[in-house]
Order: structure tokens, then C-alpha cells, then sequence
């Protein structure tokens, strides 16, 4: 009986430690250790005395896994170890079609890519014909996702 009660003991340790040190490692010796804490059970106790201890474990793990994932979130401790603020900011717009045909200049050297300025606006944009120099005048040809596509204006 001893045995068994240990083997549970160190079973929902591990399973508990798991939220501490992520990886699944703790969390799968855990599950094993408890099974093999039922099995003992079963082997020692017979049919009867296997069930109750599946039954405990099963309501063990279920309310470590209520403490872990309700309760612990709330604690002073569990607020360092939860992620609780949200993501304000967005993501770059996708480039304006309007701005197809338009000139812009060259902020920064584009070998391929950099960024180009319209209307005061700073934009990011790929060129066409590889390298060029900031402050090259340039004709937006396209949109590609996030950036411009852009040429050098022939002469």
C-alpha cells in the first residue's frame, strides 16, 4: 500500500512540476508513474481495489490540472508565470494599390530592397533593377504584399 500512495505522490509531483519546467518530460514520467502506481494496485488489491485507485488518480489528476490551470493563474505566483497582456500594435498595412504609377524617390540604397518616400509617406519597396543609389527618382510598376515594386524612371 505504501508503494502505491508514493508512486501517486510522486506521480502528481512531477505532473504538478510540469508547468514549471515545460518540455513534457516530468509530465509523461508522471503519467507513467501513476499508471504504474494502478497497476500495483490492481496486481496487489485485485479488480475492486484497481478500479478505486484508477478512480483516485483520475480525480487527482483532474483537480491538478484544476489548480494548475484556475487557481494557480490568480496567485501571486502564478501571475510572473502567465502571459497576460495583448498585443496592441499591428502589423506593417499592405501596399496601396493608388500608389501604382506614381514616382517616388529613394530614401535608402535599394540592392534590391530598402524604402522609398510618396507624399512623406516611408515606404517599403523592392527595385527591379537591383541596386539603387538613395535619392534615385523611381516609378512604383506594382504592389507585392507589404512592399512596393518599383523601376528606374527610363530616359
Amino acid at each position: 500500500m505504501t508503494t502505491i500512495l508514493v508512486l501517486f505522490g510522486i506521480g502528481l509531483l512531477m505532473l504538478s512540476l510540469e508547468i514549471f519546467l515545460p518540455g513534457g518530460i516530468l509530465g509523461v514520467m508522471g503519467g507513467l508513474t501513476m499508471l504504474g502506481a494502478v497497476v500495483l494496485a490492481f496486481r496487489d488489491y485485485g479488480v475492486v481495489g484497481g478500479a478505486v485507485s484508477l478512480a483516485v488518480a483520475l480525480v487527482a489528476v483532474c483537480a491538478a490540472f484544476y489548480l494548475e490551470l484556475v487557481y494557480l493563474p490568480k496567485t501571486r505566483l502564478g501571475r510572473g508565470l502567465v502571459l497576460s497582456g495583448e498585443v496592441t500594435g499591428k502589423a506593417t498595412t499592405p501596399a496601396d494599390a493608388a500608389f501604382v504609377g506614381r514616382t517616388c524617390v529613394a530614401a535608402t540604397v535599394l540592392a534590391p530592397s530598402g524604402f522609398v518616400t510618396i507624399d512623406g509617406r516611408r515606404l517599403e519597396a523592392f527595385c527591379r533593377d537591383g541596386f539603387v543609389e538613395a535619392g534615385t527618382s523611381l516609378v512604383v510598376h506594382s504592389t507585392d504584399n507589404f512592399r512596393l515594386v518599383v523601376s528606374k524612371i527610363p530616359s
